[in-house]
């Protein structure tokens, strides 16, 4: 009872704040962060203390119901949790980085008129992703899974007099609305092939060997039904995940405040499309052709959003492009079977990633919410806890040896290889080359803001400063683990014990199994990683940026001349937001308008309403001129009938 009591408190503590600071209008600002902080806080607390008992098998795996949320005939829907390995490793992480996050708020948006209502948007988005991780059924995880694309739309959209600000929250909603409709259909691919929607019944179902069924596409063609509910699942997950083509609304969630950039891109909504296929690897080893497919979007994202990466200047969309392309990463190590690989990077990303963003929030407070790298240079002058936590940060991101993100990455890209699915080598092709553009646009965008020469005027000049502990001190507890959580974490994680009944993966697919051994000794693993190519392209990397940066600057113009074309179509991010809204949106616009003319107006408006209207009045107009007011009218047209009836009456009498 007191675990169930511990685990009410988690999810709901978080809620409880964000409803009573956001309905309370007379509560004074500072009460806002106080009680939403303190929220979060104590949530972290306890999962930390869920996590610790998890992972050290003090506390076997909790599957419960707290009520049943609806029930139609046998089937029933509940609310409940399902605390194992995965779900505590994934409420520690989220919980911490909500935290650091709220902290750090309470400086970044201090002068905000808003300030209370982005606290409690904040606490509810950290309470809805605590449903979803935590949830034991489909029902609630697609509960939760609404929430976070509902409170992301409303912080993306946060300052909404700011007509990119509302466009980018309408384009996040649009986008996610259609991964979501293949999500819902395979939740209902799920209960039509299982009977249920309780994750233990489906499992289980799974692993005592149930029988496929079989969808009829013609006479000789039938689909797997698992295949089409696991490829229905993922691209949910590709909308949640921003995966390749679905990704375009991510970028632009920039328009939001920083801490949100940092919540949605580190923790929380973008992760949720990873945990979910880790969470139901169980279903995704049944089919190989959907893990093809989550093979190529993974490395296609992984690759060319990297690509993109390298010319953005704003300081925080070179890091939403990092974001993408690392969400590749986990998705190529979902398609190769390697789930716990894939949570690994995410554990490590999140911390890094959240470092980042509070990172360039930090320098655009500095700035004045100057967000154009070109307008920087030499920030390490007059910002150097900003700085160190930032080059840590950029070290973790490149996967550089000792640094978190060296283990989870390199993991990735050796699962690929040993992947013996077909789409594996176009994969792990794609994973391998995006080490060199994520050192180039990383270090590119480093280079720029903390070296190079000063591009400041001279007024932001002589306001720069480093922000208050409040802002500075997340960046610090973020950069820890940034440093020691891969190495602390890859032995276990990658040994398969970490996420022992969580993640289950079949004997075929079991990609990692030829790496386990290499990273039972993290610290000779990295430096024995001198003879690894994913270390050499990242040093080509940073030696690139250096040399197009700060030695000779000339060379970025040239390249930019030289990839003429390639650099218009990078420019315009592929021509997707064209395609979508010149086309797809313009042409949904434009088919409603036709329709609405055709059928509406035309039809409806002119045929049914008025032209019915028309007709009668048209028919009343000739037939009202019979009243002339004249008895003698009357009395011919009575004696007509008359003879008429007659007439009749006599021609029947006849024809008898």
């Amino acid at each position: 009872m007191m675990i169930q009591n511990q685990l009410l408190a988690i999810v709901l503590l978080p809620l409880l704040a964000a409803l009573v600071v956001g309905l309370s209008g007379s509560l004074p600002r500072v009460w806002a962060h106080r009680l939403t902080v303190f929220a979060v806080a104590m949530s972290c607390i306890l999962s930390v203390d869920v996590a610790i008992d998890q992972l050290t098998d003090q506390a076997s795996p909790l599957n419960y119901n707290l009520y049943t949320w609806a029930q139609f005939g046998s089937f029933s829907m509940h609310v409940g949790f399902l605390i194992d390995d995965l779900t505590a490793t994934m409420m520690a992480v989220v919980t911490f980085v909500s935290l650091m996050v709220h902290i750090y708020t309470v400086g970044y948006m201090k002068t905000d008129p808003d300030y209370q209502r982005f606290f409690s948007y904040i606490s509810l988005f950290t309470f809805a992703m605590l449903t979803l991780v935590m949830s034991n059924n489909f029902m609630q995880l697609f509960f939760g899974w609404e929430a976070v694309g509902l409170v992301s739309y409303l912080l993306i959209g946060f300052w909404y007099k700011k007509p990119t600000a509302i466009f980018a929250n309408l384009k996040a909603f649009l986008v996610n609305r259609v991964g979501d409709f293949g999500f819902l259909l395979g939740i209902a691919g799920v209960y039509f092939v299982f009977g249920t929607l309780d994750y233990a019944e489906v499992f289980e179902q799974v692993n005592n060997g149930y029988t496929d069924l079989l969808i009829p596409i013609s006479d000789d063609i039938f689909w797997s039904a698992t295949t089409f509910l696991c490829i229905g699942l993922f691209i949910g997950a590709m909308g949640k995940s921003a995966q390749v083509p679905l990704h375009v609304w991510l970028p632009d969630s920039m328009e939001g405040p920083t801490p949100i950039s940092a919540l949605i891109h580190a923790a929380t909504m973008v992760t949720a499309g990873v945990f979910m296929v880790a969470r139901m690897s169980p279903l995704f080893e049944q089919s190989e052709i959907a893990l093809n497919f989550i093979l190529i979007i993974g490395g296609t994202t992984a690759l060319f959003m990297g690509f993109l990466g390298v010319i953005q200047n704003d300081i925080k969309r070179v890091i939403a492009y990092s974001t993408l392309s690392q969400l590749g990463y986990m998705v190529v190590a979902l398609g190769a079977s390697a789930y716990s690989v894939a949570i690994f990077h995410l554990v490590t990303h999140a911390f890094f990633k959240a470092l980042l963003f509070l990172g360039a929030g930090s320098v655009i407070i500095a700035m004045h919410h100057e967000q154009d790298m070109r307008k920087m240079g030499n920030l390490k002058k007059y910002l150097p806890i900003t700085y160190v936590t930032m080059l840590i940060g950029t070290l973790a991101l490149i996967g550089t040896p000792l640094f978190s993100g060296f283990y989870s990455k390199d993991a990735i890209i050796e699962s690929v290889q040993f992947s013996q699915l077909w789409a594996s080598g176009y994969a792990y092709i794609c994973v391998l080359i995006g080490v060199f553009f994520t050192a180039l646009y990383s270090f590119r965008l480093f280079f720029m803001v903390f070296h190079t020469t000063e591009r400041m005027d001279d007024e932001t000049k002589s306001h720069l400063k480093e922000p208050s502990a409040v802002v500075w001190g997340p960046l610090i507890a973020l950069a820890i683990p940034s440093l020691f959580i891969g190495y602390l974490l890859a032995p276990s994680m990658l040994s398969g014990e970490y996420f022992d009944g969580s993640i289950q993966v079949t004997e075929q697919h079991n990609s990692i199994a030829g790496i386990v051994e290499h990273y039972q000794h993290p610290f000779s693993l990295a430096l024995g990683s001198v003879s690894h190519w994913p270390l050499w392209l990242a040093i080509a990397g940073v030696f690139t940026a250096y040399m197009v940066v700060v030695k000779k600057p000339e060379l970025a113009t040239k390249a930019r001349k030289l990839l003429g074309p390639v650099n218009h179509i990078l420019e315009n991010n592929y021509y997707f937001d064209k395609i979508y809204i010149n086309y797809i949106s313009a042409g949904g616009v434009g088919l409603g308008h036709r329709f609405w003319k055709w059928i509406d107006v035309g039809i409806i408006d002119g045929i049914m309403v008025n032209g019915t209207a028309g007709l009668v009045a048209s028919i009343s107009a000739k037939v009202r001129h019979i009243q002339t007011g004249y008895l003698y009218h009357y009395v011919f047209v009575m004696v007509l009938g008359l003879l008429t009836l007659l007439g009749w009456l006599y021609w029947t009498a006849l024809n008898h």
